[in-house]
This record gives structure tokens, sequence and C-alpha cells, in this order.
């Protein structure tokens, strides 16, 4: 999972044209800069993008892999809302309903930010849809979802519609995990690795420097500076990101590395879907669509008639496992959709999704080292938040805002969590007890 030179095997790097030649610089030499940022993705794209544009800083940007080659380049699109892995009872109880709201209303405009920004920049990033339809995989969930409803248009002023069972199955689709859905007015479905090499052209456009194919494999201090060694040469910098998400690992600060959760998410692609097909599960929708299981499934129709189906699952990232996996998927597939139990997949691919202890994201600079800004931890629902996090580590870096601008759910560092050594075992038995709630 960690090999960057191995593509993803998505279809997104099959239908996402090429970046423009001088984007990616390819391998680092020795250079000073003002910020280094490690990582390609939405994250350190924007943080680069909004450095060098806004506030003319000599940006150097380090990616192990190609530019986008980590989740950025391999989630479903999803530009929908929260990043967090918390209910938005809990959210209000842990921080509080002026916090909360301040949160997602932030993450509301994260995704006005994507669509206005592709729109500003000529991306063409194939946008879907209005909004997210959550879809209760089973009758009782159904009660979950008129609550939602009530916190989403009540206190987060987000419209949202209690859609019942029937009205779904004429105006959307049926399935045999389809008791009703509650429609969300935020967000919509769109190409991820377009807009990522959009992120990365308009970064370089604006003087940012990118690095595919350097890893940092030691990290040193040399007085105030920073010292990032690649295997071809030394980035010198006076700050550093982290943009790193569920690939977080050593050399980066143990803070960050040993306080997330890499956890696997699955997708799977169909051929172009006949008119007759889809009609067999009256397909009549392209808004993205979630269900309520915490293993949740996430699925949507593509602009060619493909269709996308993921699902958390897989511990060990061997290839054997994946292949597992993918029998799993295109068996629950065939389950959830009948009509379409005999469609030919095409395309099976993973990644990683970067979950922590406190179930939100983590903001800010390290408090022993304020010279090192992270942005990480998105709990699978990164497409909006991460480039809106990059975007506000610039500006922090900037001086344009303040560490007290960032809402307290995403403040500061990850939360401890004890023997990091544990964690794939943490999350075996989370996975085993969200299973069996699934039942």
């Amino acid at each position: 999972m960690y090999n960057a030179g191995a593509p993803a095997g998505s279809l997104w790097e099959e239908t996402a044209p090429a970046l423009a030649n001088g984007v990616d610089l390819g391998a680092n030499g020795d250079e000073t800069c003002d910020v280094a940022i490690i990582g390609g993705g939405y994250t350190g794209l924007s943080c680069a993008l909004h450095l060098a544009r806004d506030f003319s800083m000599n940006v150097r940007l380090l990616e192990a892999g190609p530019l986008g080659w980590g989740a950025s380049g391999r989630n479903g699109g999803f530009c929908t809302l929260p990043p967090m892995g918390l209910t938005f009872d809990r959210l209000i109880a842990r921080y509080g309903e002026e916090e909360a709201r301040r949160f997602i209303s932030s993450q509301v405009e994260a995704t006005r930010f994507v669509r206005a920004f592709a729109q500003e920049e000529g991306m063409d990033i194939d946008p879907q849809g209005e909004g997210e339809l959550h879809v209760a995989h089973a009758p009782s969930r159904y009660a979950e979802l008129e609550h939602e409803r009530d916190l989403l248009s009540g206190k987060f002023g987000i419209p949202a519609r209690l859609i019942p069972r029937e009205e779904v199955a004429a105006e959307w689709y049926d399935s045999t995990e389809q008791f009703g859905a509650l429609h969300v007015e935020a967000g919509f479905g769109l190409h991820p690795l377009r807009f990522a090499r959009g992120l990365a052209a308009a970064a370089a456009r604006a003087g940012a420097k990118l690095h595919g194919g350097s890893p940092v494999t030691r990290w040193e201090r040399e007085g105030r500076s920073h010292l990032l060694v690649t295997p071809s040469g030394t980035i010198r910098a006076a700050r550093v990101v982290v943009a790193t998400n569920g690939f977080t690992r050593s050399p980066m600060p143990a803070a960050l590395s040993d306080n997330i959760i890499p956890v696997m998410s699955n997708i799977v692609v169909t051929r172009p879907l006949t008119a007759d097909e889809l009609a067999a599960q009256n397909w009549r929708t392209e808004t993205p669509c979630a269900n309520t299981r915490n293993l949740l499934f996430y699925y949507r129709l593509l602009p060619d008639r493909r269709f996308l189906f993921g699902a958390r699952g897989d511990l060990t990232g061997k290839p054997e496992d994946g292949l597992r996996m993918r029998r799993f998927m295109e068996r629950r597939l065939g389950e959830v959709f009948p009509g379409w139990a005999h469609v030919e997949i095409t395309h099976s691919w993973r990644g990683f999704v970067c979950m922590a202890a406190r179930l939100t994201p983590s903001l800010g600079s390290l408090p022993d080292d304020e010279t090192v800004f992270f942005a990480l931890g998105y709990h699978g629902n990164g497409v909006a938040a991460a480039p809106w996090a990059g975007r506000l580590v610039a500006q922090l870096i900037g001086g344009k805002k303040k560490i007290s601008d960032i809402p307290a759910p995403v403040r500061g560092e990850p939360r401890s969590i004890p023997f990091p050594a544990l964690r794939r075992w943490y999350l075996r038995g989370a996975l085993g007890y969200y299973r069996f709630m699934d039942l």
C-alpha cells in the first residue's frame, strides 16, 4: 500500500488528462524555501497554491509518488460533508452548539469552494448531482434519519428533506437495502483525479514548485531550519506543512504518525449500464449516495453510466486480501442491487482513509514547534475538507488567520493513542463491533 511507484489501478487514472508539462518537476535537488509541504494531495496542493498565490512565498512540495497518487486520486469523488466519525449529537455534546455550528458551516463552505474554484480555474471535474442522499439500509434506521434531518435543518441551517421508501423507489432508485432516505442539500460528485491535477496545475501557475517522486526519508533540524532529505537532495525550509493524511509515517513527527489510524477503503466500478439495466433498479439520479451502515456502502452513477460502489474493509493491504475484498464487494453489489448481479466489474482499487481517536480532523501547528503545521484526518470525507484545510493552513502561515480561527472540533493535534503499535488490533476490534451493529 505504501509503494508509491505502483499505480492505484483506478478508473480515474484512465480517464484524467495528464498533467501539463512542467507542473510536476520530478525529483528535487538541494533547495532552500520559505515553506516545504510534505504530501501532494488536495491538502498539500491547496496549501501550496494559496501560499504562492496569496502570500508570494517560495514553496516546495514533496510527494512520494505522482502528484495526487494517494487518497486524493483514488477516492469515490464525494464532495460532501461532514469529515468526521462523530454523530451530530456527539459533536454538539463534546464541543457545544456554537463550535459545532462553526465547524459544520465551514464544511458547507468547503463544498462550495471546490465547485467555485474549479469553475474559476476552468477545471473540467465532471460535477454531478446536487447534495447527497443518506439511505436507510434497514427499516429501523429511518427514524435516525428523521433525527438527523431535524438537527441539520434546525441547528445547522442546512436544508434536508426526509423521503419515504416509496418515493425514493419511484423518483430516485430502489434496492434491497433502501428503506427511505434523507436528501442533504450540500455537496456533489466529481472526478477526483481531474480535481487533484487541476489543483496541481493551478499551484504551479502560481509559482509553487511541485516534486513528485520525492519521498522524505529523513527530517533533521539545523538551527532554525528544517532539513527534509529525499533520495535526490535536501530541502531546507523555515517552516514545514505535514499533509500526508492516511499515509503519515516516520519520519513525520510521532505526535502525528503515531496517532492516526489508516483504514482501508475499497471501490469497484462496473462497465457502463444499459437503459434496461438502469430501469431494473429504477435508477434515476446522479446524486451521490451513502447508506446508514457503520461500515457504510457509498455509491453513485458516473457520467458514462458506470456504477461506482465502495466499502470499508481489509486490514492487511496484502494482494490476496485485496482480491478477497473485490469478491466480497461483487457479491454485495449483486445482493443490494439484484438487477445488476450479472454486470461485469471493470475496475477495482483501494487506499487509505485516515481516522483518529477523536473522530475529527486535526489542523494547527505543533505545540513544541510552531514552525511545523499539519492538516490531516478527514475520516473518509476529505474531497471538500482537504482543500479547505490546505487553504486555512496557508492563511495561518501567511498571518491572515490565527489558531483560534480554526473551529474547535478540528483544532490541534490528534488525540494520543495508547500503545500505537497495537493500532491494527484496535481497528480489528472496532470493525468487528461495527459489523455486529450493522446486522
